[in-house]
């Protein structure tokens, strides 16, 4: 099962309620395609500041090792790492960028696919939500404070969460 982590979007001036098809599900776990073609991956998904900083380290370590007289294949070798390292960490590149324009993480799903974490995600969130007319039918009541859990007896021969020795036999 995969882990997904939903993020809501910052609400409009016209919205008076976040819009679910607005809501973004981000994988945690191996990007297939940010490691293949990291940098189109990143225009696909807009993360500009992220792939200026790819751009920078990967051509100013590139630059390096040219000018350290490294051969091709410790090049190649490099570069691989580099796209594995976006690969392996793609969703959490997702994250930071969504995080940085203004996107809240309200929750976390496990499930077998996208459309699954969907489903689940929305059933939680939809029986969660106040509705309406429960709202305003019945005023919110105040509950009377509840008693202090009972202190359990200090006895130096007490051991663990038994109230009396011996009690796990």
């Amino acid at each position: 099962m995969a882990v997904y982590t939903v993020h809501q979007p910052p609400l409009r001036a016209t919205d008076a309620a976040p819009d679910p098809q607005r809501f973004v599900f981000v994988r945690d776990g191996f990007s297939i395609w940010a490691f293949v073609a990291a940098a189109l991956w990143m225009l696909w998904h807009r993360m500009w500041l992220i792939l200026v900083v790819y751009a920078a380290v990967t051509v100013g370590l590139e630059t390096s090792l040219r000018y350290a007289g490294v051969g091709s294949f410790i090049l190649s070798l490099v570069a691989l790492l580099i796209s594995l390292l976006v690969g392996i960490e793609a969703g959490t590149l997702r994250r930071f960028t969504l995080a940085r324009r203004g996107w809240k993480n309200v929750g976390v799903v496990s499930a077998y696919d996208l459309e699954d974490a969907e489903r689940r995600f929305f059933a939680d969130w939809v029986r969660a939500a106040p509705t309406a007319h429960s709202a305003s039918s019945a005023p919110p009541r105040n509950s009377p404070p509840s008693p202090p859990p009972p202190r359990m007896p200090q006895s130096p021969d007490v051991i663990g969460l038994f109230p009396e020795p011996g009690a796990s036999r």
